[in-house]
């Protein structure tokens, strides 16, 4: 079994900084993007930031400049580092992972539970 379990959300000051890290365990071949989406109130979960394994990265342009991604291949970590917390970064953040599990010979989609980062203004 595969599974994503994420931690690092919770409540800051707009202007301040959260990370948040998401890891990948359980019986993986591959790791290909690794990625972390959001989710707002009444809204469509919208991608933020995804890095390829090759370490070559996508943002959301509302986050550039602001949020970093990165990864740890050793770990199968994904890290979210945001600064310059926005009210309009209140959301669900859920970590996604595109990975081959063993013995298996294609990718699948995997998600995280969801971690919440609330931005008080």
């Amino acid at each position: 079994q595969v599974q994503l379990v994420e931690s690092g959300g919770g409540l800051v000051q707009a202007g301040g900084s959260l990370r948040l890290s998401c890891t990948a365990s359980g019986s993986i071949f591959s790791i290909n993007v690794m990625g972390w989406y959001r989710q707002a109130p009444g809204k469509q979960r919208e991608l933020v930031a995804n890095i390829a394994s090759g370490g070559a990265t996508n943002y959301l342009d509302s986050v550039k400049g602001r949020f970093t991604i990165s990864r740890d291949n050793a770990k199968n970590t994904v890290y979210l580092q945001m600064n310059s917390l926005k009210a309009e970064d209140t959301a669900v953040y859920y970590c996604n992972a595109d990975i081959t599990p063993q013995f298996r010979i294609r990718d699948y989609d995997y998600w995280g539970q969801g971690t919440q980062v609330t931005v008080s203004s």
